[in-house]
């Protein structure tokens, strides 16, 4: 091995037995896409030489803050702030909050090297807070660069990337914060089975979600993390999102089909993905990576600022105690007349995790304030988002989460009209589990986004929206059906649209029916046609204000 990237800082034996460098030795292409399906194939991840030229060649094009530190800057600072401590011995600084320093074959000077480099990042970069992913990245960087000084202006380049497209590395708890949340809504979303079973076997779901960054940066072994940081710097931080959902659906398929006793599934999953070469190869695993639809790079983008404005609003922006999804339904004082505890936790681990830390709260119950349509809008006008409960005389139990304010309904001048967002979904509890979301959701191809082309429209307030990702006005659907999620009159109520209902209550809550429609794409949730027993509808009351 003759690649300069690998000098002193590197164990040469284990890494010559970790990869060979058989690759090709120039990459010649410049167009973005050739460049993404060639980093996607791992064109480069058998060359030393050629990855550690086409990290150059990426990480110089990031477009960065005017003034960026440099490698004479690393060489004019190091030694005053290293001074004469052993470089083996250097504290890290506080934002990696406790980070190990992944090993990535590095020897004793390269990890002394990547201390020495992110003590000098803290010093250049006092605004970063919190940024647990930093010491992978530059153990990665390391061998890909000729000295400390490179590796070092490489990192800043990375931290200082101003383009507010593309996002790279979260730097600030709050970032960090709304990224595990925006994870935990695409599980929810797109590892529905995976999250059926981190439900029913973590009593913190939330917590498990939250330590998806360290499965990349950390636990993945080198020429895994290798592969997925090749693409990282050719797509962005999506790419991030993608793998840690293809790691999350391969560990349930792993795990799912064996009796599952561990009370630590946080670190079931963080072995997992350390021996992740037992169960799947860097190229397996990036195939199901991106045969995975997600939103739009920019919905994903909305839905992190939504749950960056949750967290502010809770006051939550720097590193503190958390309090998980399951501890928000407690069970000395929840009382349901339709749902128990458990079957409540499970609703919760449904809902968009910037309410999952609000507590439930009952706002309107038949047997309490009477089976009146009128008196139930009474009690839930002013309240976003709710949840329907609805327990029939058979003893099934069905009902929806609600995204709007149902004093929407007003809006239309008394004349029934669907509203809401795609944030909605209805579900079924007894006699079996099952929920069904939006239809979009399962089939994007139905929808193209509304191009945005005034500066005075909603769009250029993106953050200011209940559900911005799902909002049923920024797409062109093929028809209205595809948007009815709820609608309210005197004398009924409906959820969902389209060749049928999902979900219709009469004025006296007495009788109601179900069936298929577009919107959700559902079976009944009940009984076709059911005789009520009894009616709740829940809001989401924020913990500080109890």
């Amino acid at each position: 091995m003759d690649s300069p990237g690998y000098n002193c800082f590197v164990d040469r034996d284990k890494m010559d037995a970790a990869i060979q460098d058989l690759g090709p030795k120039e990459l010649s292409c410049t167009e973005l896409q050739e460049l993404k399906q060639l980093a996607r194939q791992g064109y480069w991840a058998q060359s030393h030489a050629l990855r550690g030229k086409v990290y150059q060649r990426l990480i110089r094009d990031i477009p960065c803050r005017t003034v960026t530190p440099d490698a004479s800057v690393y060489s004019d600072i190091v030694g005053k702030i290293v001074g004469k401590h052993s470089s083996s011995s250097l504290p890290l600084p506080e934002f990696v909050d406790n980070t190990q320093v992944p090993n990535y074959c590095l020897n004793a000077r390269g990890e002394g090297a990547v201390r020495k480099i992110l003590l000098c990042i803290a010093n250049q970069f006092p605004d970063i807070s919190f940024c647990p992913a930093l010491p992978a990245v530059v153990a990665l960087l390391l061998h890909y660069s000729i000295d400390e000084a490179e590796c070092f202006e490489k990192a800043c380049r990375i931290l200082a990337c101003n383009d507010p497209s593309k996002k790279l590395i979260d730097q600030s708890f709050l970032a960090f914060e709304s990224s595990c949340m925006t994870f935990g809504d695409l599980v929810n979303k797109y590892c529905q089975a995976a999250h059926k079973l981190m439900v029913a076997v973590s009593e913190d779901v939330l917590q498990v979600y939250s330590d998806w960054q360290r499965w990349l940066f950390g636990e993945l072994p080198l020429n895994y993390f290798a592969r997925v940081f090749d693409v990282f710097l050719v797509e962005g931080y999506k790419v991030l999102y993608r793998v840690a959902l293809a790691i999350l659906k391969f560990f349930h398929k792993v795990r799912a089909g064996q009796p599952f006793e561990s009370d630590n599934v946080k670190q079931d999953i963080r072995m997992f993905v350390k021996d992740i070469a037992k169960t799947v190869s860097p190229e397996k695993l990036l195939e199901k990576a991106f045969a995975i639809r997600l939103f739009s790079r920019k919905e994903i983008q909305l839905l992190q600022m939504a749950n960056e404005k949750a967290l502010k609003q809770k006051g939550i922006t720097v590193k503190q105690k958390r309090q998980f999804v399951h501890l928000a339904v407690h069970a000395e004082n929840f009382r349901s007349e339709i749902v128990s505890v458990k079957e409540m936790r499970d609703i919760w681990s449904w809902v968009p995790e910037r309410f999952a830390l609000c507590q439930p709260l009952l706002l309107f119950s038949s047997l309490q304030h009477g089976y009146s349509l009128s008196r139930f809008y009474f009690h839930c006008e002013g309240h976003e988002p709710t949840l329907l409960l609805i327990k029939t005389t058979q003893k099934e139990v069905c009902g929806a989460y609600l995204s709007t304010d149902w004093s929407e309904r007003n809006k239309y001048g008394g004349k029934l009209s669907f509203f809401g967002t795609g944030e909605c979904f209805v579900f079924r509890l007894q006699p079996e589990v099952q929920r069904y979301e939006w239809v979009v959701i399962k089939h994007p191809e139905l929808i193209k986004p509304v191009p945005c082309t005034s500066s005075h429209s909603s769009c250029s307030d993106p953050a200011d929206r209940l559900s911005p990702f799902l909002a049923a006005r920024h797409f062109n659907l093929p028809s209205k059906t595809e948007s009815m999620f709820m609608a309210g009159g005197t004398d009924c109520l409906i959820i969902g649209g389209g060749g049928g209902q999902a979900l219709y209550i009469d004025g006296d809550l007495n009788r109601g029916r179900t069936g298929h429609c577009d919107t959700f794409n559902n079976q009944p949730l009940c009984s076709e046609n059911f005789l009520i027993a009894a009616v709740e509808a829940w809001g989401f009351q924020d913990p500080d204000t109890q």
